[in-house]
């Protein structure tokens, strides 16, 4: 079902900066730098960049989940408003799967379920949102399929992740923040994990990811694109034009690792 009108959330950030005080007693070290972008609802935002440029931070600050010790500035709204995510209409996605390995797929989400949804809710409803989230992630195969664990034969790695994102979306909450969802699955089953999360985005929720080296089928399916490089913003925009400064260049491009899309995007920004 689609998310409706009212409910949906655009997220926007401006001048965003992040830093935690030194251990030694020196200056603060800076995480993030006068960071700015949205995500809006329907579409599927990546944060790109090497390995430590700032992707987990992000994610966490925009999802309200930085440590009491950061220091941070700078504004994020919340359809216009400046206002924190409140637990009802946000869900962030770890990248760890922590399953119960006896437990099936179906069984797993009724469990999660019965945990989450409130009590005005009749078990019909609940089941009817089971099903939804089973359906959305493509676990119709595997519904009656243990998880596993070292002594169970279960789910594959990519049938895992996309449990892991089914039992968040349970409640049906407008913006989903997801932790490189596809890290540690081979190219076929990160490309179908990503095709999924694009459903998601088409229902009109907001979903921003953070990820680590795409292949070029799955950079393909998301919409808006924010590289990042030692914390400050390198580009943000839409996806497919930041293909195009980058095909203009006399450089080969291979969008199979972020660094090269990194330094090419550097030299026109």
């Amino acid at each position: 079902m689609s998310a409706s009108v009212s409910s949906r959330i655009l997220l926007s950030w401006k001048d965003l900066s992040v830093s935690v005080p030194s251990t030694q007693g020196g200056p603060s070290r800076s995480l993030l730098q006068n960071v700015s972008g949205y995500a809006e609802p329907g579409s599927l935002l990546a944060i790109m960049g090497p390995s430590g440029c700032g992707k987990s931070t992000l994610l966490n600050a925009l999802a309200g989940r930085l440590g009491s010790s950061t220091i941070d500035s700078g504004e994020i709204l919340v359809n216009g408003r400046r206002q924190r995510l409140s637990y009802g209409n946000a869900a962030y996605v770890m990248q760890d799967d922590a399953l119960i390995g006896t437990l099936t797929t179906y069984e797993t989400l009724a469990y999660s379920a019965h945990l989450q949804l409130p009590d005005t809710m009749t078990v019909v409803e609940k089941e009817q949102r089971v099903h939804d989230a089973i359906r959305e992630m493509g676990l119709q195969e595997c519904a009656n399929t243990p998880v596993g664990s070292w002594y169970i034969n279960g789910l594959s790695g990519g049938q895992k992740r996309r449990l892991t994102i089914a039992i968040e979306t349970l409640k049906k909450r407008e913006l989903l923040f997801l932790d490189e969802p596809t890290s540690g699955l081979d190219s076929a089953a990160a490309l179908h994990v990503t095709n999924r999360l694009l459903t998601l985005a088409e229902s009109g929720r907001t979903l921003v990811v953070s990820i680590h080296q795409p292949s070029s089928e799955i950079f393909q399916l998301f919409h808006y694109l924010c590289l990042l490089s030692s914390g400050q913003t390198v580009y943000f925009g839409e996806r497919h034009k930041a293909q195009e400064v980058s095909q203009s260049s006399i450089l080969c491009l291979s969008l199979r690792t972020s660094n090269k899309l990194l330094n090419i995007m550097a030299s026109f920004l």
